[in-house]
This record gives C-alpha cells, sequence and structure tokens, in this order.
C-alpha cells in the first residue's frame, strides 16, 4: 500500500480499517457496531472462561479433522486426475459441480446419514475445502514438463515413486495454494456446520450472543475467526512464496 508515493509497511490498510471502526464505535452511531476497544475489552474477560475454551476445542477439533481429510483426499486424487486422462473426465465434472453448488444444502442429507454429532461437523468441513484443493493440484500436476516423467521412467522409476517425487514436488505451488484457499473455505465449513447441524462451539457462541444481542461478545468471536483465517492464509502463502522457484523449472 501506498500513500502520497512512500510505501507503508504490511497490514497498514488494516490498521486504517481498525482505526475508521473505533471512530465509529464510539460515535455510537448504531448499537450492533460497538468500538474495537471494547470488543478487545470482552475479548479479553470471555478468552480465559470455560465456555470459551471449549468452543475453541470443539471448533479447532472440527477444523483440524476436517482439513486433514480435505488434504489427504484432495491431493493424491489430484495428481491422479493430472496424470490420467480417463479419470480426469470422469471426476471432473462431478468437482466442479461440488465447488460451484451450495454446499449448505447437503447439510440436512449428512443430518440423516451421520447424525447430528462431530462426525457430520467434520464432513461438511472437509466438503467445503476439497475441491479446490483436487483442482489446484490438478492444474499443477497438467503444468509439469513431460521430460521430467519421461526421464524417470528411463532410468525405471516406479509408479509410487514418480507419484511423490515428481508429481507432488513439481506440482507443490500450486498445492500450497489450493491448501491455502480451501482452509480458508473449511473455517467458514466448520462454523456453518456448528450453526446447522449441532450447535456446538463456536456456532454455539454466535447463537448465544445473537439471540441475547450481545454484540460486543459476537463481534469479539468474528475477528478471532478473522484472524485465524489471516493467519493461516498468510502461513501458507509464505511456504508458497518459498516453493514458489518450482514453478519455473517446468517450462
Amino acid at each position: 500500500m501506498k500513500l502520497f508515493g512512500y510505501r507503508l509497511p504490511g497490514m497498514s490498510s488494516l490498521i486504517l480499517w481498525g482505526l475508521l471502526w473505533e471512530t465509529f464505535g464510539r460515535l455510537e452511531i448504531t448499537y450492533f457496531i460497538p468500538s474495537l476497544s471494547a470488543i478487545f475489552d470482552t475479548f479479553l474477560e470471555i478468552a480465559p472462561t470455560k465456555v470459551f475454551i471449549k468452543a475453541v476445542t470443539e471448533t479447532g477439533y472440527a477444523f483440524l479433522a476436517g482439513t486433514f481429510y480435505a488434504v489427504v483426499i484432495g491431493v493424491p486424487t489430484g495428481i491422479l486426475m493430472g496424470k490420467n486422462r480417463i479419470i480426469d473426465e470422469l471426476l471432473l465434472p462431478w468437482v466442479n459441480m461440488f465447488l460451484s453448488a451450495p454446499l449448505t444444502a447437503l447439510v440436512p442429507v449428512l443430518m440423516v446419514l451421520f447424525g447430528f454429532g462431530m462426525k457430520s461437523i467434520i464432513i461438511i468441513t472437509t466438503l467445503f475445502a476439497i475441491w479446490i484443493i483436487i483442482l489446484n493440484t490438478r492444474a499443477g500436476v497438467m503444468q509439469i514438463n513431460r521430460s521430467l516423467v519421461d526421464m524417470a521412467r528411463s532410468f525405471g522409476a516406479k509408479p509410487m515413486d514418480a507419484f511423490f517425487k515428481i508429481y507432488f514436488w513439481a506440482a507443490l505451488p500450486e498445492i500450497l495454494g489450493g491448501v491455502r484457499i480451501g482452509f480458508i473455505r473449511a473455517v467458514k465449513g466448520v462454523i456453518i456446520g456448528q450453526l446447522l447441524i449441532s450447535i456446538v462451539g463456536f456456532g454455539a457462541l454466535f447463537e448465544l450472543y445473537s439471540s441475547n444481542f450481545l454484540m460486543k461478545h459476537f463481534w469479539a468471536i468474528i475477528i478471532v475467526l478473522f484472524a485465524m483465517a489471516f493467519t493461516l492464509s498468510e502461513i501458507l502463502a509464505y511456504f508458497e512464496r518459498k516453493v514458489a522457484y518450482y514453478a519455473s523449472k517446468r517450462g
């Protein structure tokens, strides 16, 4: 971000928006948007409570489990689609359909099949994250220089060796890009699951605070979620930049 020709440090735009939010909240124009300082004070009050710690634990478990399955299933599936035309033609329409479909509509089906517990929340979290991981991995594999594969075959590499030592590493920039976006989508998926399937975790706090018009508490939870998604995105973006040189080796 630049201002009057000077390059400002990173996060400057967030600081600017934070100042505007603080000013707007202190004017008390509406009850629904309190000041950031009041929200932060409220967060410090609720953070040590057992209710908040339990919510963090339940939400974190569902998020980690859902993203784990999304990566473990999505990356190999994307590699197979990128290297095998038949598998790609069979799966690509379904992947595109689920990526663009409103996955919230599947919640009643999951509730019937898997019940109202944590299993359904983990599955909906996985479904929110997995499709973009598959597509990005597929795109990375399809950009690999075929001479790498031919060279591996000429040296007698087994299919599994090529799978993990060539396809995975050569497509790593796109894989990390897909994982980064998938993790952000998973944050949305886990909250939707906790709101619609089983009122637990942060979903329970949202329900409690919104129904009682505790707006400082409500915004505190939202900011925590935004901070979590932003932090995950930045960490994965850092690793993306670290492995970006792989892309130049495929031309």
